[in-house]
């Protein structure tokens, strides 16, 4: 029953979420554009708002783009620059200060949002309920930091970089590449995952706007005619 669960949570849930990331995206997209924004309460205690907003986003841009970096950058390229325990070393204070500056900002937005009555009667129950599972995703995040302090040799980065490869690749046996690991990474890989799942129905939709606005920069100029 355990390595049924493993394999269900580590090699099969990674994939469910995904699809319905990818595909519940594409269907509010569709069918709900005018719910697809960020629901900004920026009208209200603007000030708080924009000191854990930055906080926030600046931290967990660096978060996501290192973990993409770090996790899905192939060994071949790394290993002639970086020895496993370098790179573990740079991902760690690296990833680590950019959390502890995301947690901070976010912990601003989650006391500004609930310790203020007007912003709290105006905010839905999956507001509440993303910026809590995010909170809970950095605190982790910051908790695998601490734990990685005790395995300096790379070896369980190199097993958690096989892994993100693996669900990339689809790799056959994935799930067992986690195998022994701690339970603070295997939470903190299932809670990523589920963030992606309930993604679509959040107000975290609003991320796929931000990475098509990349687009501007490759745009065509536009040709305006005067009268």
């Amino acid at each position: 029953m355990n390595d049924y669960l493993h394999q269900f949570l580590f090699g099969i849930y990674p994939y469910v979420s995904l699809a319905v990331l990818i595909i519940g995206s594409l269907v509010r997209f569709d069918r709900e554009q005018y719910t697809w924004k960020s629901d900004s309460s920026q009208l209200l205690r603007r000030r708080a708002l924009r000191v854990g907003s930055n906080l926030f986003h600046w931290g967990v841009l660096i978060v996501v783009l290192g973990h993409f970096a770090g996790f899905l950058a192939p060994h071949w390229l790394v290993s002639p620059f970086l020895s496993a325990s370098g790179h573990q070393l740079i991902a760690m204070v690296a990833g680590g200060a950019a959390g502890a500056v995301a947690i901070v900002g976010l912990t601003i937005l989650i006391v500004r949002r609930l310790g203020d009555p007007r912003i709290r009667r105006n905010s839905r129950n999956s507001d509440i309920a993303i910026v809590l599972m995010l909170w809970a995703q950095l605190a982790l995040g910051l908790g695998t930091v601490v734990l990685s302090m005790r395995h300096m040799d790379g070896a369980l980065f190199e097993q958690l970089t096989d892994y993100v490869k693996g669900i990339v690749t689809f790799r056959p046996d994935v799930a067992s590449l986690l195998a022994g690991m701690p339970l603070t990474y295997r939470l903190h890989i299932l809670l990523g995952f589920t963030i992606f799942l309930v993604s679509p129905f959040t107000r975290m939709v609003h991320i796929w706007s931000g990475i098509a606005s990349l687009a501007y920069v490759i745009r065509p100029y536009q040709i305006v005619r005067k009268r």
